[in-house]
């Protein structure tokens, strides 16, 4: 009660802005207690102002109504970010004032208000014993550390020999590599371990100093009373939080022994950068923990704040300095070590943090500047749980990620029966590891990124977790994701089905073309429908209406019925053509003047690919008239024509030997159906007689029949001196007056060719010659 009633004192003379004021009432709250008969009669007024029969006292009149104070819910960020500014600097003024008050009192030889100094003279006296007592354990015990320290060295560097020791015997470059990687790793293992052990050694001097010094405390306290010994426990409390810290960073840099060092450093650097943190540490943690509290409690709460202010400036100068320095060498060696890091994960992050590294670093020397000003009794033990909760988050991570990629790096294999029935659904599975990867690392990132800033108390993640909102968006999330597995899973399902039909061998009966064309439209149609139906149904998880989307879909389906007519014509064209089976994949067919097989049918158009390779898209809208050379069965429809001194019987033996000659062919006579048909002579012309001939064929090779009948038939022909038809002239010469025209032999003329010399004399007549070469 009473020290309720001196801060309460306190509070309001500090609100009255006068220092002056304070004075009166600490001096005469003091000159109270003093007096025995005076404190008794204090005691006695307090009880008669206590609540009775727990009913809160009457105000008084004295009692001013407090003023209407704005919640800081109801304030805008920028409000609240001046109002704490403004208090900050209000406090800072009134600190300064407070202490240059006592200053200027303890010069001019008057006495100081608050100050205790005579009071706490046997606090201090035991806080420099135990200080000093405390730090001869710590070097004793960190002076037997070094032994255990050298021993694990040894140890470790026995390991890394032994790994890049050369074999005894010869052996294999396999068997070698696999020797050397087993011994690296055995290595790695226990220079973890020995690191492990280092630092467990050095903690333990830490405690064990400690425990020294707090024997000393209570062995000293006992004579003097034990409220002398708060100062030197809560030194104690403070050199145990400090030292396990430096015993962290010595841990990680290992100045005196190489191998016990957890990072790849020279010892330069690594004793450069131990030294400036353990200089950190001690400064911040020393300075926080035991001046500025000591500072406080023996002298004036104002002095203790201007205490902490100057010297958590010094250490944010000094901080600032060092990482700005050395902000580009950190950047190179980090970029450095990503380029050699065999995990892309790591190395990554190792660019990007060798970028940001220095920013990353002012940023947290400004949160622990304004954290120590802002609670100073509270800031250290802030920025420890902050900085842990922060850096085990990010392992964590870490550690999730890369045991992700490596998990997932790893091909899935199916058994062989599977991969024969089903031969792509080992590649589609495969194909979902990158994309679930990143999503998964996402979420990880998302998660991380929570876990610190609730660390850094910019974000109250279990606040968020307990409350509606937050229930709502995990389960939302975990809706979303069941969806996205449900509607992958059915598609895979599915589309292997699918596969699995249009692949059908070794027993099992080969699916036709019309089975191939339409699953290949049900395949499509499933495809949009899956994936319509999972983005509608994720969208109203999230939490859109899509009531409007559906309408809005049904509105854009009736204005496109209307205004792309062309579009709807294609479609209900094709949905009848694929019901009549008209044509299907693979088919031979003629439509629209293109002569080509059907290679692709979708639901509004069909893909022809001719004979010299043209790709023809032809809407389903712009066919009136199809033509199938493949359905059923197939003719190979000749017409023959035989010159007319020809027999008309020999022509057509001579064609039934031909197709004779042809079914002796093992590879085209399995494609002929029936015999032979001739039905005679179907024209005459000034050239010859046609002869047609029928044969009919499997659907799709009338083609190959032709062609290798032809070639029997000209065979055939030519054996039998039966001459095909070809184009023939009649000569007339001119006659004389009489009507007499003179009769040429053609074997004159061809003597006379072949007779180079025969030239007749001028005025001769070319008989004489003729009949002599005849």
């Amino acid at each position: 009660m009473l020290c309720s009633l001196a801060l309460t004192s306190s509070a309001t003379a500090q609100t009255a802005d006068a220092p002056s004021a304070s004075a009166p009432s600490y001096s005469a709250l003091a000159d109270l207690l003093e007096n025995d008969q005076a404190r008794d009669q204090l005691i006695e007024q307090l009880r008669n102002l206590a609540p009775q029969d727990g009913q809160a006292p009457a105000p008084t009149a004295t009692a001013a109504q407090p003023a209407p104070v704005a919640q800081p819910e109801n304030l805008s960020l920028s409000q609240r970010m001046a109002a704490g500014l403004q208090n900050f600097t209000t406090s800072i003024l009134h600190d300064l004032s407070a202490t240059m008050h006592a200053v200027r009192a303890a010069i001019s030889g008057q006495p100081v208000p608050g100050n205790r100094l005579h009071a706490f003279l046997p606090a201090l006296e035991l806080l420099l014993y135990t200080v000093l007592g405390t730090l001869l354990a710590y070097f004793i015990f960190r002076s037997l550390a070094q032994y255990g320290f050298a021993r694990l060295n040894v140890w470790i560097l026995h390991d890394s020999k032994k790994a890049n020791a050369p074999a005894a015997e010869p052996s294999s470059p396999l068997v070698t590599s696999v020797r050397r990687h087993r011994f690296a790793s055995l290595a790695i293992g226990r220079k973890l371990l020995g690191v492990i052990a280092a630092l467990l050694i050095d903690v333990a001097a830490t405690l064990l100093a400690a425990l020294a010094g707090y024997v000393l405390t209570t062995t000293l306290a006992s004579s003097q009373g034990e409220n002398t010994a708060l100062l030197s426990l809560q030194f104690l409390t403070a050199f145990v939080m400090i030292e396990v810290a430096k015993s962290i960073s010595r841990g990680i840099f290992a100045t005196r022994y190489d191998q016990l060092r957890l990072l790849p450093l020279a010892p330069e650097t690594a004793n450069y950068w131990n030294h400036w943190l353990t200089l950190l540490i001690g400064l911040t943690g020393y300075s926080m923990l035991v001046a500025v509290p000591v500072a406080a409690t023996v002298f004036l709460p104002a002095a203790g704040k201007i205490l902490g202010l100057i010297l958590m400036l010094c250490v944010y100068i000094y901080g600032v300095r060092v990482v700005w320095k050395n902000r580009k060498t950190v950047r190179t060696a980090l970029i450095a070590r990503a380029e050699q890091s065999s995990t892309a994960i790591f190395g990554t992050l190792l660019q990007v943090l060798g970028r940001v590294w220095h920013l990353l670093a002012l940023a947290y020397f400004t949160i622990l500047l304004i954290v120590t000003q802002a609670e100073q009794d509270q800031a250290l033990a802030f920025m420890i749980h902050a900085t842990a909760q922060t850096l085990i988050a990010i392992a964590i991570g870490l550690i999730l990620a890369a045991a992700l990629s490596s998990l997932m790096s790893r091909r899935v294999q199916l058994p062989d029966h599977w991969r024969g029935r089903l031969p792509l659904l080992e590649n589609r599975i495969n194909s979902y590891v990158p994309v679930t990867l990143k999503t998964l690392r996402l979420l990880i990132f998302i998660t991380v990124s929570l876990v610190v800033l609730d660390a850094w108390q910019a974000f109250d993640l279990l606040a968020w977790l307990n409350s509606s909102s937050g229930r709502a968006t995990i389960a939302m999330i975990f809706r979303v994701a069941f969806i996205l597995l449900l509607a992958a899973a059915t598609w895979t399902v599915l589309a292997s089905l699918i596969e699995h039909r249009l692949g059908a061998s070794k027993g099992t009966r080969k699916p036709s073309e019309r089975e191939k064309t339409l699953l290949m439209l049900f395949r499509n149609a499933a495809a949009i429908m899956i994936i319509t139906m999972t983005a509608l149904i994720a969208l109203s998880q999230i939490g859109i209406d899509i009531g409007p989307l559906i309408a809005g879909a049904g509105v854009a389906g009736l204005a496109i019925g209307f205004g792309a007519q062309k579009l709807v014509q294609d479609v209900i064209t094709g949905v009848f053509i694929q019901l009549e089976n008209g044509m299907n994949q693979n088919d031979v067919v003629e439509l629209a003047g293109i002569f080509g097989t059907v290679e692709k049918i979708t639901i509004r158009s069909v893909v022809i690919r001719t004979l010299d390779g043209g790709y023809h898209l032809i809407p389903f809208s712009t066919i009136d008239k199809l033509t199938n050379h493949t359905r059923d069965y197939g003719y190979h429809y000749g017409e023959y024509n035989v010159a007319h001194r020809e027999n008309v019987d020999e022509a057509i033996a001579q064609l039934e030997l031909a197709f004779k000659d042809l079914m002796q062919d093992p590879e085209l006579a399995r494609e002929v159906l029936e015999e032979i048909s001739i039905p005679g002579v179907t024209g005459l012309t000034e050239r010859g007689f046609t002869i047609r001939v029928l044969i009919k064929t499997t659907p799709g090779n009338q083609w190959a029949i032709q062609r290798g009948f032809n070639r029997l038939v000209k065979q055939r022909f030519d054996a039998a001196g039966i001459e095909l038809p070809y184009p023939q002239t009649v000569l007339h010469f001119g006659r004389d007056k009489e009507g007499y025209a003179a009769p040429v032999d053609v074997r004159g003329v061809d003597a006379l060719r072949h007779a180079p010399g025969a030239t007749p004399a001028p005025g001769q007549t070319m008989r004489p010659a003729l009949d002599e070469g005849s």
